[in-house]
């Protein structure tokens, strides 16, 4: 007589519905990892955080009007700590990983403001860092926003 599996068929079955299940998932997850951030008007607490100062940060919340159009570049992230000469400077070198967006901005000029920014995103929310440097200045501070999708941009006013 041959051998046997030794393996039941119902274990084998379950085994690969578990499987097939998993795959699924892991494709959705990508599939969500790759989305854009969903559009809509955003709440965002930012931090400033200085080097040597741990309790004189600034901290503010600020709404921000984001896109998710694909391809169409940065969303609408932004500088968005009061005063700071990067909010008004243009980004670039734009890029996309998944998840992630970063950046980089530079006003123009000699000893001009620079910085560079990373972004988490996830549905209706995001974590963001932008590293800065202040020129000539030699002061170095990196800003911290969270915002979480709080519902449709406003629309023109009539």
């Amino acid at each position: 007589m041959p051998p046997q599996d030794t393996i039941p068929r119902s274990t084998g079955r379950a085994a690969a519905r578990r499987l097939a299940l998993l795959a699924a998932s892991l494709i959705a997850s990508a599939a969500r990892a790759d989305a854009p951030i969903e559009p809509g008007r955003y709440a965002v607490e930012v931090r400033l955080e200085l080097p040597h100062l741990d309790d004189a940060t600034g901290r503010k919340t600020a709404e921000l009007c984001l896109g998710a159009e694909p391809g169409a570049g940065n969303p609408g992230f932004a500088v968005l700590s009061d005063n700071n000469p990067l909010a008004r400077c243009p980004v670039s070198n734009l890029r996309r990983n998944g998840s992630e967006i970063t950046f980089e901005i530079a006003c123009e000029g000699r000893n001009a403001a620079s910085g560079s920014a990373r972004y988490v995103l996830s549905p209706g929310a995001f974590r963001g860092r932008i590293a800065m440097r202040m020129g000539g200045k030699n002061m170095t501070m990196t800003e911290v926003q969270a915002g979480r999708r709080t519902g449709p941009c406003a629309g023109p006013a009539p």
